[in-house]
């Protein structure tokens, strides 16, 4: 569902509209995360960024992807079933950032920043499942 979002102004002289999945914490703090992997995954060497990176990007992409999908069903069953798997797609970003760290292509202190990150992406998604 589309709202007006009048404290944004206009564009092209009509209102702006938001989605209702923009106005979700859970969606901000998904977007903050991907852009952080995407800077990561850029700096890896060539080698990784075809492979572990991608993935790591698809999975960080999902997250947020299905979040935007799922605030858009009607059902609770099928919203739940698209918020749950933004949910595994958040958790699937943790073994890789594990990885990371075991090629020494990252350091711990980049990869605790990043798994308190998806930690908290996680149970904020949680939340919303069971609000559902």
């Amino acid at each position: 569902m589309c709202k007006a979002k009048t404290e944004m102004g206009t564009w092209n002289g009509k209102e702006e509209y938001v989605f209702d999945f923009e106005r979700l914490k859970v969606y901000d703090k998904s977007l903050e995360f991907i852009h952080k992997i995407f800077s990561l995954v850029k700096d890896l060497p060539r080698e990784y960024q075809f492979s572990l990176g991608d993935q790591l990007k698809r999975a960080a992409l999902s997250i947020v992807n299905n979040i935007a999908e799922g605030s858009g069903k009607l059902s609770k069953k099928e919203k739940s079933q698209f918020y749950r798997t933004s949910l595994n797609s958040a958790r699937e970003c943790i073994p890789m950032l594990t990885i990371l760290v075991k090629e020494n292509l990252i350091s711990d202190t980049e990869k605790i920043r990043l798994r308190e990150e998806c930690i908290y992406i996680c149970n904020m998604l949680g939340k919303l499942i069971a609000s559902i």
